[in-house]
């Protein structure tokens, strides 16, 4: 069988962007494992099978996984650079690490499908997870985050996304197609965003509000979002991430924010992006959106190739044998179906709270 290019092989990361979106952090449970793996390979048909009736909603789900919970569930190698997210603690804003194993992002025209899928899948792990954050974004306008800039217009297409975004064989040949994503959920101060004047804001984000138009190099401030979020390469080339970044908001909460996700090939492009945020260089130049954009949660997940999914590996220690084994207990007729397989009981812990966080370049 010929091998297949990243494209070929990956979960819908390279997709449009759409006016609907949810994230939801799971964790899983102590004993939970099996009905997580023994689900991963349905997961296309759920969304299948969700989506097939609404064929203009152009439903997507992306799934990954913590580095904490790999070893967990898979036998085999892992991939190269999967590793917990790393906090961040600098001079004035900190960028924390919260608990978080798997990772959905569900992505549609309307909210409906989204809801679906979660609500199919989540009934099919019962107490196998916890829930421990769930963010629903929108699409805000001309794809404005609530500061009132339009964000993601850096963002690379075509085949310059999938160069930033996959993993290729150069990389991790055993993960061709994958990608690492982070994400973070970002509140806003709106009362003293507000209390800017349109040009303070401008030099606050690198971006003219009203045009989308970056500000000239001699006129853009070094503690501003746009210069802190560009990364340089060893060979002179701006290192681009693909975001999909969703504004969300909730008057009960009172909370504003932008939930930022970012994929790219390499964790560490986006690391460097938040070390230059949060940490600042050596002139003390950091991202001045961070005095009206708190973070409040983190997390760094691996989304593998569509083959992974299709067929995971064996429970680690299970090898072989527990493929086999898997196989023989999915062969009665009630497997069949997807959205009607059974659940495998999970032995309840004890686990931490809520999660997030988010990049608002423009």
């Amino acid at each position: 069988m010929p091998k297949l290019s990243p494209a070929e092989a990956a979960q819908p990361v390279v997709s449009p962007l759409t006016s609907a979106a949810m994230f939801l952090v799971l964790t899983v449970e102590d004993g939970g494992e099996d009905a997580v793996r023994e689900a991963v390979p349905d997961l296309s048909a759920y969304a299948r099978a969700v989506g097939f009736g609404h064929p203009e909603a152009e439903l997507a789900c992306v799934t990954g996984f913590g580095s904490a919970v790999w070893d967990r569930l898979f036998d085999g190698p892992r991939p190269a650079e999967l590793h917990p997210f790393t906090a961040l603690d600098g001079p004035q804003h900190s960028a924390p690490s919260t608990p978080g194993d798997l990772l959905l992002h569900l992505r549609a025209q309307h909210m409906d499908v989204c809801y679906d899928f979660a609500a199919n899948l989540l009934t099919r792990l019962g107490g196998a997870v916890k829930v421990v954050d769930e963010v629903h974004g929108f699409r805000y306008y001309d794809r404005r985050d609530l500061l009132g800039f339009v964000d993601g217009t850096e963002n690379p297409e075509g085949v310059e996304a999938v160069a930033a975004a996959l993993v290729d064989a150069e990389r991790d040949p055993e993960f061709v197609g994958g990608s690492y994503v982070i994400v973070q959920k970002y509140l806003h101060d709106i009362s003293a965003w507000n209390s800017l004047s349109d040009h303070e804001q401008a030099l606050v984000i690198g971006r003219t509000k009203t045009g989308n138009v970056q500000l000239p190099d001699a006129a853009l401030p070094k503690n501003s979002h746009v210069s802190r979020n560009t990364i340089v390469g060893p060979d002179g080339e701006e290192q681009d991430i693909l975001r999909a970044n969703m504004p969300f908001g909730s008057f009960r909460e009172g909370e504003v924010g932008t939930y930022f996700i970012g994929y790219c090939a390499t964790p560490e492009t986006t690391e460097q992006m938040l070390r230059n945020m949060f940490i600042g260089d050596e002139e003390g130049n950091r991202d001045r959106i961070l005095d009206f954009s708190t973070a409040v949660t983190g997390g760094l997940f691996f989304v593998p190739p569509t083959g992974f999914l299709d067929d995971p590996p064996p429970a680690p220690g299970r090898g072989l044998a527990g493929t086999a084994a898997s196989d023989d207990s999915t062969d009665d007729d009630s497997d069949d179906d997807p959205l009607t397989a059974p659940t495998t009981p999970a032995k309840p812990r004890t686990s931490d709270g809520s999660l997030g966080i988010g990049s608002l370049r423009s």
